[in-house]
Order: C-alpha cells, then structure tokens, then sequence
C-alpha cells in the first residue's frame, strides 16, 4: 500500500474526497463503489457540504456500494441508509445513478442480481467488472468489504457479489475480492487508533496478518493507496 498520512480525521476524509470523487469527476465520467461503516459518515458529511458539494460534477458519478448489511434500507443498519442520510439527500446526484444493493431481498438472488447490474454498467477487464474508483474500509479484525477472516474463500470467488456472514450471523452482500482487486484505483480509508495494530501487521507482513482478508488485498495490489491519520 501506498500511505498518505495526515493529522486528524477530518484531514484524510478530505483528501479521501479530493482523490475519489472532485479530481475523477472534474476529468469524466466516474464510477465509485462506496464502503459502509462508521469511518465513511464523515466523508459523506463533508461531501454534502460547500466547498466540496460544489467541487464534485454530481451529473458524472455513478455510486455503487463495495458491501450491503441484509437490513432495509431503513434500517439504522443500512448502509446505503447512512448514505442516502448524509450525503444523498443533500447532493445534486441524479437518482438515476445511485445503485444501491437491496439488503431486504434474498441475499443469494441479490447478490447475483447485483453482479448482473454492475456488469451491465462497468467495462470488463477479461471476467470482471472494473470500477473506477473502490472505497474500502479495515476492520480491527482484518476484514475488508464485508469479507470476515472465516470466509477467505470470498476473496477468490468467481461472483463479483457473494452472501458473506459477519462473525455475529448477520448476513451481507459483499464485492469479492477479484473484482476489487480489477479497481482502476483501490483506496483504503482507514482512522481510529485501535486500528493500528491490524494495519501495523499489514504493512510488515507479519505472519497473523496472512489471515486477514485486507493484507490479501493490499498484497495483491501493492499500488493500493492507504489514506490515515494513524502513526505506522
């Protein structure tokens, strides 16, 4: 991985939005599969406000997301509901633009529905579909998209979208990892100091991070870029 280090939150979700949507936009057409979580919100919060809101060519941008919680889109939950919350519902975006995956359908019909749409929407590179720009999120147990370290075989899956299951028994919808790893650009948005310690062991190659479905990712894509406030 690449690493941009800044000073605070705020900071990198900043250069996170310069980087992801204002510079692509303001180039062409882009296509970006977003990521849910906590970390997300405040990059969507500041999105949705000025200077960036005015920034961004709202008219060229294609939203997708990377992972779906099988909850409505009602549900607190959701995260296509976090979004639609704080930057959706504020941003010139056409509706039309905003593929959100339908965590209240059946999770297997959806997650092959979605496979089919992002196929029918995204250029090919050989089999899967190539994203213009792919947001992605580390959890302190290594996980990445909705990929948990008991589900490794989702990183090499043929689907483009497959049924994970997070360690609680939620079930989700999940990019896979060859389809992440076809992103024209991967960018880990990563703060929260007790996500050090997994990203430390990432960076080094340590043997616990062999398990962690993010240092597969990183490792397969060493130009994957890593935007952080946190100390490496």
């Amino acid at each position: 991985m690449i690493p941009h280090i800044y000073k605070s939150p705020e900071e990198v979700a900043r250069a996170v939005a310069e980087r992801a949507f204002v510079q692509p936009s303001q180039e062409g057409w882009v296509h970006i599969a977003l990521s849910g979580g906590s970390t997300p919100r405040l990059l969507f919060q500041l999105l949705a406000d000025e200077p960036l809101r005015s920034a961004v060519r709202w008219e060229r941008v294609h939203l997708y997301w990377v992972d779906e919680r099988c909850v409505p889109p009602t549900d607190p939950e959701s995260n296509y509901g976090m979004t639609k919350e704080t930057l959706l519902d504020h941003v010139p975006i056409p509706e039309d633009q905003v593929h959100r995956i339908k965590g209240e359908a059946d999770p297997e019909r959806e997650a092959k529905d979605y496979t089919w749409l992002v196929g029918a929407e995204l250029p090919f590179d050989g089999q899967y579909p190539v994203f213009d720009v792919v947001l992605l999120g580390l959890g302190e147990d290594g996980h990445t998209s909705s990929i948990f370290p008991h589900e490794l075989e989702l990183l090499t899956t043929g689907q483009s979208y497959a049924v994970g299951t997070s360690p609680k028994g939620q079930k989700r919808i999940a990019m896979t990892g060859p389809t992440i790893l076809a992103a024209k650009t991967l960018l880990f948005h990563v703060t929260g100091v007790s996500k050090t310690p997994v990203l430390q062991a990432i960076l080094n190659n340590t043997p616990e991070a062999e398990g962690y479905p993010a240092a597969y990712i990183a490792h397969h894509r060493p130009d994957a870029l890593l935007y952080t406030d946190l100390e490496l």
